[in-house]
C-alpha cells in the first residue's frame, strides 16, 4: 500500500501540482502572519530598548530626596568617578554616557518622524583613549567637536535627505537649534535600527542639553574576562556614595527593561494574532476542500482495490500516507513562501512618513509548529475524513457511481446544528447591544460570538447553497443555455460550493464588518474633534512632558490674522486611583475657543481647587456641578489629595480632555511648572490658508516638537489610529482574499478534470471553446456571488451588533455605512471569481472532444 500510495502521487502529476499548491499556499498564509507578528513584536520592543549586551554594569543616580534639585543630585558622575571606577578590579571599561531625546526636522523642513516616541534617541559622542567612540563607527566625516556640530546615523541621513555640510534644524524640549552635519555614523542601538534617529553631540554640548556641564546621565562598565557582574556590581557599589549613586547589573537591567518593554508593546502582538487564527481557518479550508475533492474523484480507484482485496484500513492508510508525503514537501515550501510574506508586510502596511518598525525576521518554535500543523496535521486530518467515507462504501455501488450526496439524516443534523450555532452566535451578539462601554470583557463576549456566528455560517452554507444561487441564477439566464449550465454545475454538490466559497465568505464578512465599524467609527471621531474646537489652530506639544517656550504665545499673538491665542497647560490628575488629563485654561477666554456643551454649572467659576469634569468623569464618580471630589493633581513625589469642588460637568471633548482647571494652578502642577502644552488660535476672518498656517510655524520658530493643525487636521489625526488600524487589517485580510480566489482556481480545475468526458460531450454536440470559456467563467462567478452574499450578511449583521459597544464608549456613534466600500468589495469579489476561473476555462476549452469524451 505504500507503494500503492507514491505511485499514486507520482501518476497524476497535474492533479499532485494543485494538491501541493493547496497546502502550500495554506501554510504560507499561516507561518507568513506568524513569523509577521513575532517579528513586528520583536520590532517594537528594539525601538524601546536599549542594548545592555556588551555592559556588565551601570552606574546612575539615585532619585533625588524631596526638596533636592534633580541636577544636584546627579552631579556625583563626574570625570573623577569614572577615574575611580576604572581602578575596580574586574573593571575592563569605563564608557560614561549623556544621552536625551532630540527630534531633527528634514531637509525640507518637515518634522522628522516626530510622532515615534521611541524615535528620537540623542547622546554624547565621547572619544576613547583611541580619539573615537567605539559605539559610533563613522562611516563619513568627523565627530562633533563644538557646539555648532552634529552627527547622525546613516539611516536618519537617508531619511532627512541630509549631506554633509547641511544645516539641521532640532529640538531637545524647548526651542530650535541649528546644528552644521559634519558626521554620519552607523550604531546598533535597537531604538534606532529599528527606524529610529540619531543625534550625536559633542560631549560639553551634551552635557549642557541633558546633564550639567562636567557630569553624565549614566556611566556604563564592561567586566574583565572571568569576572562575574554581580560580584562587579557589588565592588562598583563600594565605592560609590550609598545615597547619591547606585551600580546596577547589566542582567538586571534587561530584565527590568523586558518587563517594561513588553507592558508597552503587549498590544502589537494582538492584532496580528487575531489573523493568524483566521490565516489558519482560511489555510485549513483550502486544504480540506481540495482533499476532499481528490479523494471523492477516486472513489472509482478505491472501489477497485477494495475490490481485488484491500481492507478498509489499508486503503484509508494508503492515502494517509500520500497525504503526509504531499503535506510535508508542501509545508516546507510554504514555510519559505511564508517568509517571503513576512519580509514583505512592513513595507506593503507601512508608508515612506510613517514606517512600521524594522527588525530581523523571527522565526519562533510557534511558526514552525503551525507549519507542521497545518501542512501536515491539517492535511493528513482532511484527507482522513473523506478516505474513511469512501472506504465504507461498497466497492459495487461506489464503482456503479463516483458521487456519494448527503442522506436526508445527514442533512436535517446539518440543518438541526447550522440554526443551533446560529441562535447562539446572533442572540449573544444581540445581548451586547445594551452595553455601555467597551470593556475588555465585551469585547472578548463580542469576538468569540462572531467565531460562533460564522461558524454556523459554514455549517449552514451547503443548504443555503441551492436556494441562494437559484435566487442569483436569475442573472445568468440571460446567457441562456450557457448560464442555464453554468447555475446546475454550481448546484451539482453543495457541499463542494459551500467549501469553495467559504474562504471567500469569511474574508468578504470580515471586511465588510470592519469597513462599517471603521467608517462609523471614523464619523464619529470627527464630529467630535470638530464639535468640540472653537478655535481655528491648535499648535500643541507632541508630549506633556514638553512645552512651548513661554515667548511663543506672544508672538503667535502678534501675527499677522490672528484675533485670539489662549494657552492651555496640560497635566494630570489622579482620580479614584486613575490617571486622567487636565487642561489648565483661562476662563474669560475659554469660550472663544472651546465648544463646550454644558450640561450643568458655569466655566466662570473656575479657580483654585475649583474644577471641571467631563460627563463620563462625573458618571463614573457620582459627582455633579457643587459636589466634592478627592484628586491629586500632577504626578510625582509630594502630590497630595485634597477635596477639589466641581463647578460644572460637559459632555465629552477630546479638547478639554477629562478635567478642566485655571491655568494658574494647573501650570504650578504639570510636568514642566508654569509651561504651556497648547495653544488655541482664532483667525480674525475664521479661515484657514496655507499662508496663515506658515505664519504660525514661524511664529514658534519651526520647532519640529510642536504640531502646526488646522481643524481638518485635528480631525484627521483622531481618526489616525483607526485608519492605521483599518489599513494593518486590510492589509492581512488581503492576504485572506488571494488564498480565497486560488481556492477557487484549485476547486474549477479540479472539478474540469472530473468533467473532462461532460465537457467533451457539449463540444461534440456544438458548443464552442467561448461557450465552454463562458461557462466555465460564470459557474466561477456564481460561486464568488454566493460566497459574497453570505459574507455581506454576516458582515453587516456583526458590524451593526458590535457597534453598540462603540455607542456606549462614544455617545457621537451611529451606524455609518461605507456604500461606495461595500460596492468596491461586492465587484473585487466578483472579479475575483472571473479572474479565477481564467487558467481552469482556458484548460477546458482546449480540451478535444473526441478525446475528451474516450477519456476513462
Amino acid at each position: 500500500m505504500l507503494r500503492t500510495a507514491l505511485r499514486n502521487v507520482l501518476a497524476h502529476k497535474a492533479r499532485l501540482v494543485m494538491t501541493v499548491l493547496a497546502v502550500c499556499l495554506g501554510v504560507a498564509f499561516v507561518c507568513g502572519t506568524l513569523v509577521f507578528a513575532d517579528s513586528s513584536a520583536a520590532a517594537y520592543r528594539a525601538a524601546a530598548s536599549k542594548n545592555f549586551a556588551d555592559i556588565a554594569v551601570t552606574v546612575s543616580p539615585k532619585d533625588p530626596p524631596p526638596g533636592t534639585a534633580a541636577n544636584e543630585h546627579a552631579d556625583v558622575l563626574d570625570d573623577a568617578l569614572v577615574r575611580k571606577l576604572a581602578d575596580v578590579p574586574g573593571v575592563a571599561a569605563v564608557r560614561p554616557s549623556v544621552d536625551g531625546v532630540a527630534t531633527l526636522n528634514a531637509a525640507d523642513g518637515t518634522p522628522l518622524r516626530a510622532d515615534k516616541a521611541w524615535a528620537h534617541p540623542a547622546a554624547a559622542y565621547v572619544l576613547g583613549k583611541d580619539g573615537k567612540d567605539s559605539r559610533y563607527p563613522l562611516v563619513k566625516g568627523h565627530a562633533p567637536t563644538n557646539g555648532d556640530e552634529l552627527a547622525v546615523d546613516s539611516g536618519t541621513a537617508a531619511g532627512g535627505h541630509f549631506r554633509i555640510g547641511d544645516t539641521v534644524t532640532l529640538a531637545t524640549d524647548g526651542p530650535v537649534m541649528t546644528k552644521r552635519l559634519v558626521g554620519i555614523v552607523t550604531t546598533k542601538d535597537p531604538r534606532v535600527t529599528a527606524g529610529g534617529t540619531l543625534a550625536l553631540f559633542d560631549k560639553a554640548t551634551a552635557q549642557h542639553l541633558f546633564a550639567t556641564p562636567g557630569h553624565y546621565t549614566g556611566i556604563d562598565l564592561s567586566a574583565a574576562p572571568g569576572t562575574n557582574q554581580f560580584e562587579l556590581s557589588r565592588r562598583v557599589s563600594d565605592v560609590l556614595p550609598a545615597d547619591r549613586a547606585e551600580a546596577t547589573s547589566g542582567s538586571a537591567q534587561a530584565a527590568r527593561q523586558a518587563t517594561n518593554v513588553d507592558m508597552q508593546t503587549r498590544g502589537y502582538k494582538k492584532l496580528p494574532m487575531v489573523f493568524a487564527g483566521v490565516s489558519l481557518f482560511i489555510g485549513s479550508f483550502l486544504i480540506v476542500n481540495t482533499f476532499t475533492m481528490l479523494v471523492t474523484q477516486r472513489t472509482h480507484e478505491i472501489a477497485l482495490l477494495r475490490a481485488i482485496g484491500a481492507t478498509r484500513r489499508q486503503v484509508v492508510r494508503s492515502v494517509l500516507w500520500e497525504a503526509l508525503l504531499v503535506g510535508l514537501a508542501a509545508s516546507a515550501a510554504g514555510f519559505v513562501l511564508g517568509l517571503g510574506i513576512a519580509s514583505a508586510l512592513p513595507d506593503i502596511l507601512g508608508t515612506g512618513a510613517d514606517p512600521l518598525p524594522r527588525g530581523p525576521l523571527v522565526i519562533g518554535p510557534r511558526s514552525i509548529v503551525a507549519a507542521l500543523g497545518v501542512g501536515v496535521g491539517v492535511t493528513v486530518l482532511a484527507a482522513w475524513l473523506p478516505s474513511r467515507r469512501a472506504a465504507k462504501v461498497a466497492p459495487v455501488e461506489a464503482m456503479r457511481s463516483a458521487e456519494q450526496p448527503p442522506t436526508a439524516a445527514q442533512s436535517r443534523v446539518r440543518a438541526v446544528a447550522g440554526l443551533a450555532l446560529l441562535v447562539l452566535g446572533a442572540g449573544w451578539l444581540i445581548s451586547l447591544t445594551g452595553a455601555k462601554d467597551a470593556s475588555e470583557e465585551n469585547l472578548q463576549n463580542a469576538m468569540l460570538s462572531c467565531a460562533v456566528l460564522v461558524v454556523a455560517m459554514i455549517v449552514l452554507a451547503p443548504l443555503l447553497a441551492a436556494p441562494v444561487i437559484r435566487l442569483t441564477g436569475r442573472l445568468t439566464r440571460r446567457f441562456g443555455v450557457i448560464g442555464h449550465l453554468a447555475r446546475e454545475n454550481a448546484l451539482r454538490d453543495p457541499r463542494r460550493t459551500a467549501a469553495t466559497a467559504s474562504a471567500l465568505m469569511i474574508s468578504t464578512a470580515l471586511v465588510a464588518g470592519l469597513a462599517v465599524l471603521g467608517n462609523s467609527t471614523s464619523q464619529a471621531l470627527d464630529h467630535q474633534a470638530a464639535a468640540g474646537l472653537g478655535a481655528d489652530y491648535v499648535i500643541s506639544t507632541r508630549s506633556t512632558m514638553t512645552g512651548i517656550d513661554p515667548a511663543a504665545v506672544q508672538r503667535v499673538a502678534d501675527t499677522s490674522g490672528v484675533r485670539t491665542a489662549t494657552a492651555v497647560t496640560d497635566s494630570t490628575m489622579v482620580l479614584g486611583g486613575s490617571v486622567k488629563e487636565i487642561s489648565g485654561v483661562d476662563p474669560a477666554t475659554v469660550k472663544d475657543v472651546m465648544k463646550l456643551d454644558l450640561t450643568s454649572g458655569s466655566l466662570a467659576d473656575l479657580g483654585p481647587g475649583r474644577i471641571a469634569v467631563s460627563s463620563t468623569i462625573a458618571r463614573e464618580h457620582g459627582v455633579r456641578a457643587g459636589g466634592k471630589i478627592n484628586a491629586s493633581m500632577g504626578m510625582g513625589p509630594g502630590r497630595d489629595f485634597k477635596q477639589y469642588t466641581v463647578v460644572a460637568v460637559y459632555k465629552d471633548n477630546p479638547i478639554a480632555h477629562d478635567v478642566l482647571g485655571a491655568r494658574t494652578e494647573v501650570a504650578k502642577n504639570s510636568f514642566l511648572p508654569d509651561s504651556v502644552q497648547r495653544i488655541l488660535v482664532r483667525t480674525g476672518s475664521s479661515a484657514v490658508s496655507k499662508n496663515t498656517e506658515d505664519r504660525l510655524r514661524t511664529a514658534v520658530g519651526n520647532n519640529p516638537l510642536l504640531k502646526v493643525q488646522d481643524r481638518k487636521e485635528i480631525v484627521r489625526e483622531a481618526a489616525g489610529t483607526m485608519g492605521d488600524l483599518l489599513t494593518l487589517m486590510y492589509g492581512l485580510l488581503a492576504i485572506g482574499v488571494v488564498i480565497a480566489s486560488l481556492g477557487i482556481v484549485n476547486t474549477l480545475a479540479m472539478s474540469v478534470a472530473e468533467r473532462t468526458r461532460e465537457i467533451g460531450a457539449l463540444r461534440a454536440i456544438g458548443m464552442d471553446r467561448a461557450g465552454i470559456r463562458r461557462m466555465i467563467r460564470l459557474e466561477s462567478v456564481t460561486v464568488a456571488a454566493f460566497g459574497t452574499l453570505l459574507g455581506l450578511a454576516g458582515g453587516l449583521f456583526t458590524a451593526w451588533a458590535v457597534g453598540a459597544l462603540a455607542n456606549g464608549a462614544m455617545e457621537q456613534y451611529s451606524l455609518a455605512m461605507p456604500w461606495g466600500t461595500l460596492l468596491l468589495v461586492c465587484l473585487a469579489s466578483l472579479a475575483i471569481g472571473a479572474v479565477a476561473a481564467a487558467v481552469p476555462a482556458r484548460r477546458a476549452a482546449a480540451l478535444s472532444p473526441l478525446e475528451a469524451v474516450a477519456e476513462a
